[in-house]
C-alpha cells in the first residue's frame, strides 16, 4: 500500500474552511434566534390583556354585581315628610296618639308610615320583586302589593296612578304609581301610605330601610 503524502496547503485550506463553516452555522443560528424573538414580541403587542384593560381603566365606573340586597325608601322627593307614623306598642303615649286613624268614628291603630308631600311624587319598588296585586278600594284608594321573596312584602296604597299590572316584575326604585289621596285619610291630602310585611307579621318600614335583606333576623 503506497502512502501519500498530503501538500502543504492541503491542511491550512481545510482549518480554515472549518472556521468559516462554523462561522456561518454560529451566524444562522444567531438569525434564527433574533427573527423568533422579534414575532414573538409582535405577538405579545397584539394580545389584550383583560386584567391590563381592567387596571388602565380603572378610573371608569364598571358594573359590579352586588351580593347582598338592600332594602329602599318607597320615594326619592325631597320634600317628602313623614304625616303619620307606624303605631308600636313599645312607643311612649305621646308617639302612640300621633300613630292614631279615625275613621267613620272609630280609632284605628296606623299599620304603616304615612309619606305626604305638597306635590305629587314617584312612588317607587322597594325591592326587586313580583307584582302580586293591584286593585282600587274605595277607602285606601289605588293599592298595590309586591312580593319581594318568601318573607317580605310590600304595600303602596292612596295612589293616583298605578304603572304596573298584576304579574309584572319591578326592580328596585323603579315607579310603580303615584301618591294621592285616600277616603280613609282625605284630611291628610297628598300622601303614599306604606306597609311592609315581614314573615307574616306588619312591621315598622323605617326601622327596614337601608337593610340588607340578607342581614334581617
Amino acid at each position: 500500500m503506497t502512502k501519500r503524502k498530503l501538500k502543504p496547503f492541503v491542511l491550512p485550506t481545510i482549518y480554515a474552511l472549518s472556521v468559516i463553516m462554523l462561522v456561518l452555522s454560529m451566524y444562522l443560528i444567531q438569525a434564527i434566534i433574533s427573527n423568533s424573538m422579534f414575532n414573538a414580541n409582535e405577538m405579545k403587542n397584539e394580545i389584550e390583556y383583560v386584567d391590563g384593560e381592567i387596571t388602565d381603566n380603572k378610573d371608569q365606573e364598571l358594573p359590579v354585581v352586588s351580593t347582598k340586597t338592600k332594602i329602599n325608601k318607597p320615594y326619592v322627593a325631597e320634600d317628602v315628610i313623614i304625616a303619620k307614623s307606624y303605631y308600636d306598642y313599645k312607643a311612649d303615649a305621646k308617639d302612640q296618639q300621633n300613630a292614631i286613624v279615625y275613621y267613620e268614628n272609630t280609632y284605628m291603630q296606623n299599620s304603616g308610615v304615612d309619606y305626604k308631600s305638597d306635590n305629587v311624587f314617584d312612588v317607587l319598588s322597594i325591592m326587586d320583586g313580583d307584582v302580586i296585586s293591584v286593585k282600587e278600594d274605595s277607602i285606601l284608594g289605588n293599592v298595590v302589593e309586591i312580593r319581594h321573596n318568601t318573607e317580605l312584602v310590600s304595600v303602596y296604597q292612596s295612589l293616583s296612578e298605578v304603572n304596573v299590572k298584576e304579574g309584572d316584575k319591578v326592580i328596585s326604585g323603579q315607579a310603580i304609581g303615584k301618591s294621592g289621596t285616600s277616603n280613609i285619610n282625605s284630611d291628610m291630602g297628598n300622601h303614599l301610605h306604606f306597609e311592609l310585611y315581614y314573615q307574616g307579621l306588619v312591621v315598622n318600614p323605617e326601622e327596614y330601610y337601608d337593610k340588607n335583606l340578607e342581614d334581617l333576623d
